[in-house]
């Protein structure tokens, strides 16, 4: 009987010890991963605001987490879009573009009637803006930088904004220029003058408007008399003289003119 009773006792002690055992892992648990207690869960409104001032704060962990919650807890109230749009400006501080540009879309697509949305468009051109790369790399960033500022622009003609984004798209149109330069050059330094004159042309065409507009004729120019293309080379040095009546590199046109035959 005393038996039974001692039994009794240990398997009450264990219980409790693994029962008191359990509820400090979970308060340790619950203490290092942020979580609110019962007494500290927070509404819509009330998150917000403690986000808003975790990204003042530069918390951005912080920050993220309490709007990860009213984005997926709240998604319906007024506060769901500007948690989903400081996403993005969190991404966006972090540096971490691509994210940022994946979050500034979301604001977009989730909630189109947002007055956030001319924002978020412009930030999502700014963060294809920033990875757009040197002349030398692949220019697929700079294009869907280009695409934005350009909707922007054609959604929003009369924003102050307006004329920044022109100022983006030119210095992005004249790296998408050097791009085909570089590769023009590149053939030229191979004596491949045929397929260089294909880079040269693709400035001509499409990127008028830029800086290396008046280099890519005269390289084309020097190309056409290298191919032995006199008639060609004439014609272009013609078109030259009337485009660039005062271009900088009018006396290297006029040393190439000199190497056609009489």
């Amino acid at each position: 009987m005393k038996s039974n009773l001692e039994y009794k006792i240990k398997s009450n002690r264990s219980a409790y010890l693994l029962t008191a055992l359990y509820c400090s892992v979970m308060l340790l648990l619950t203490s290092c991963s942020g979580v609110k207690t019962a007494g500290e869960i927070m509404d819509a409104e009330t998150a917000y605001n403690a986000g808003v001032k975790a990204f003042l704060d530069e918390d951005y962990f912080e920050a993220q987490r309490l709007f990860d919650v009213i984005r997926l807890q709240f998604p319906t109230t007024q506060y769901a879009d500007d948690a989903q749009f400081y996403l993005g400006e969190i991404s966006f501080a972090k540096k971490e573009y691509v994210m940022a540009a994946f979050n500034f879309g979301m604001v977009r697509r989730s909630y189109p009637s947002s007055p956030l949305n001319k924002t978020a468009l412009y930030k999502t051109a700014m963060c294809y803006y920033e990875l757009s790369p040197p002349a030398d790399r692949d220019q697929d960033y700079t294009k869907k930088a280009i695409a934005s500022f350009s909707e922007f622009q054609a959604i929003f003609p009369l924003d102050s904004l307006y004329n920044e984004s022109g100022k983006k798209i030119n210095e992005l149109r004249n790296r998408l220029a050097e791009r085909e330069l570089i590769t023009a050059e590149l053939y030229r330094s191979l004596y491949s003058n045929r397929s260089a004159i294909i880079y040269y042309d693709a400035i001509i065409d499409d990127y008028p408007d830029t800086e290396h507009y008046e280099t890519a004729f005269a390289g084309k120019i020097e190309s056409l008399i290298a191919l032995r293309r006199y008639d060609d080379a004439k014609s272009m040095i013609d078109v030259y003289k009337k485009r660039f009546v005062t271009g900088r590199l009018r006396s290297n046109v006029e040393t190439s003119e000199q190497l056609l035959p009489h």
